[in-house]
């Protein structure tokens, strides 16, 4: 193991002896609210050290199991049984250090959150609209194979079935942190229904996955920046949706983002999801500009919700998806269209937990 993760690991050592007398003086047990924050922090850093002190004693058993083969070299079977804990100790070792790097990386806390995702028609007129919808099914088909609901919150159709815009709400355990590598821009190649000579095309969409804010966020806004306005809802929705201004459209003056939601039959729901979705978007807004200027000082390819990144391509006469990211090739688009993301999602993620721990080393050393 790195000697930056030996050291960091030591500190999480240290700071749990400091927890345990914390929380065992009389004044932090009288102060509830301190006591339950440094209660979570010693969940935490008590996990990791409790790796951290199971890694230093396989070290110690490797070492011991090697002194043993050492001195057994006369004896076959000491030998035997002292290389088996040699490798028994090398695997947990193995399996030991990557837990430890994870558990070291930094958490974005908005990893556990639901998401809002968006996607929106690009150039290609008809085709981009019917790419969206493609993208909209692969989603939803994705959301339930992890357990996940989703469900449309805002839409705009095109002539022939297709999306010129589609916003939905997806809600689960860890949805941004699965989906926030999304965002950007997705190109299709492939033929349209619409060609009648077998051509080609290329098409594009744009995604946006935006973290749900807490409640907490949502009160900031200024009633007084907004401006409300209701409508009529068109699409789906039978005689109700068509005698009702029940839709509504949220503008925060001071940035000029625009929010909608049209689904439910209520005028006071529709509000409320709006403003979550507007929330989540001044969110987002801020969540760039930040990641914008991280960016000038040190490069990453992986999430940086920029929409006019192209990040992956769908070639249909090759049955190929790539995401130039992290230069990933899989030669199983249909069954990725129908919703079989994991492997592109976990390779995202590994990128991204390997970016991270390079800058973890990069900061220990400087």
């Amino acid at each position: 193991m790195k000697s930056f993760l030996r050291q960091q690991l030591a500190r999480y050592t240290d700071r749990l002896g400091e927890l345990e007398f914390l929380l065992s003086r009389e004044d932090i047990m009288k102060d509830m609210k301190q006591f339950l924050l440094l209660s979570r922090e010693h969940t935490e850093v008590s996990s990791v050290a409790g790796r951290w002190g199971r890694y230093q004693q396989c070290e110690a058993d490797l070492s011991g199991a090697q002194e043993l083969l050492r001195g057994s070299l006369d004896d076959p079977d000491m030998a035997a049984l002292a290389q088996e804990e040699i490798d028994s100790a090398r695997a947990e070792l193995e399996k030991l250090e990557g837990e430890l790097q994870r558990m070291l990386l930094p958490k974005d806390p908005d990893d556990a959150r639901h998401a809002f995702v968006e996607i929106r028609a690009g150039t290609g007129g008809d085709e981009s609209a019917l790419f969206a919808a493609d993208l909209l099914r692969m989603y939803t088909r994705y959301c339930e194979r992890r357990g996940w609901k989703a469900q449309i919150i805002s839409e705009s159709l095109s002539e022939l079935g297709g999306y010129k815009e589609v916003v939905i709400k997806v809600e689960g355990e860890q949805v941004y942190g699965a989906l926030k590598f999304e965002s950007g821009g997705h190109r299709v190649q492939r033929v349209p229904t619409t060609e009648t000579q077998g051509r080609i095309h290329t098409s594009a969409c744009t995604v946006a996955v935006l973290a749900e804010p807490d409640e907490a966020v949502a009160i900031q806004i200024n009633p007084a920046d907004l401006r409300i306005d209701t409508y009529r809802a068109s699409g789906a929705g039978g005689q109700h949706i068509n005698k009702t201004d029940s839709a509504v459209r949220i503008t925060h003056l001071p940035t000029g983002i625009v929010a909608e939601c049209q689904d439910g039959r209520s005028q006071h729901s529709n509000k409320a999801q709006a403003l979550k979705v507007l929330t989540a978007r001044i969110h987002e807004k801020d969540r760039s500009e930040r990641a914008a200027k991280d960016a000038a000082e040190r490069k990453s390819l992986v999430g940086s919700g920029d929409r006019s990144d192209r990040i992956r391509t769908y070639n249909f006469p090759q049955g190929r998806l790539t995401d130039h990211r992290i230069n990933l090739t899989l030669y199983k688009l249909l069954s990725i269209m129908e919703g079989d993301l994991d492997d592109v999602v976990q390779a995202l993620q590994a990128y991204e937990a390997a970016q991270q721990l390079a800058a973890l080393e990069v900061g220990a050393s400087a």
